[in-house]
């Protein structure tokens, strides 16, 4: 698929992030290459399993 994107300014007054999924990207803006790895050094009966990591407390 080829397409053309032509962007004008953008501009960002506040953003407020509550949560997170476990594999998310949060982006504003254009990018030109997105990469994602992941690498696990921790027991897997230490992993957090579900769908949403809090960002900080309420």
């Amino acid at each position: 698929m080829n397409f053309t994107v032509i962007n004008k300014d953008i501009n960002v007054v506040f953003c407020r992030v509550t949560a997170v999924a476990t594999s998310s990207v949060f982006l504003i803006g254009d990018v030109n290459n997105v990469g994602a790895s992941a690498v696990f050094d921790t027991p897997p009966e230490s992993l957090i399993i579900g769908p949403f990591v809090p960002l900080a407390p309420q």
